[in-house]
């Protein structure tokens, strides 16, 4: 396997930088399959039909909570191609629901992670790498359709939610997003 050369690879990251992705606070995330393939069932009369397979991303989804204690799942949906959802990482010290996100002030300063915080991006490589395990054994114990190389794409968008109007806009969109799919960017059929 080819080593990473930072002269050669530039990789761009969508993060902000300087953020402690560790740290308490509502997030609004976005992971899509690879080549955007309809994978885990299909809308209907604006409803999203899940398939056995869309079954288990809800599943593992909501299972996610034993895995990690100190987070909240928040609204979700599972969609022809891709996944919406807000997780709260909660206070550690505590373990209670955590306030919303304030937003940066500019400060770069890094707080390390504890073992008992994780970050955004472990619990999304957790989650994807649960999912994509399922996954494999529906293709190989149920006839679930085979992808090539990767369930999901690379990466996930993610947004820091910072206040209770915005979060109340993203549950909105999330609880929407199936009825809105004819005009969806994720819907390969109206993809430009």
């Amino acid at each position: 396997m080819p080593r990473y050369d930072p002269d050669k690879h530039h990789r761009r990251s969508i993060r902000l930088k300087g953020y402690d992705y560790a740290q308490a606070g509502a997030y609004f995330i976005t992971i899509c399959t690879q080549n955007r393939e309809s994978r885990f069932g299909e809308i209907v009369n604006s409803k999203m039909v899940l398939n056995d397979a869309g079954r288990m991303v809800q599943t593992e989804w909501e299972q996610l909570r034993e895995r990690f204690s100190s987070i909240e799942l928040d609204a979700y949906v599972v969609m022809p191609n891709h996944f919406h959802a807000i997780v709260t990482i909660t206070d550690s010290d505590n373990n209670v629901g955590a306030g919303l996100v304030s937003a940066p002030n500019g400060a770069t300063t890094r707080v390390a992670p504890t073992a008992q915080r994780p970050t955004l991006g472990d619990i999304v490589g957790a989650f994807k790498s649960l999912v994509t395990n399922a996954y494999i054994r529906g293709v190989r114990e149920l006839g679930w359709p085979p992808f090539d190389k990767r369930l999901w794409q690379r990466n996930y968008h993610e947004r820091i939610i910072r206040n209770e109007r915005e979060l109340n806009a993203i549950r909105q969109y999330i609880y929407d997003n199936p009825a809105h799919w004819l005009n969806d960017a994720e819907n390969p059929a109206t993809a430009r």
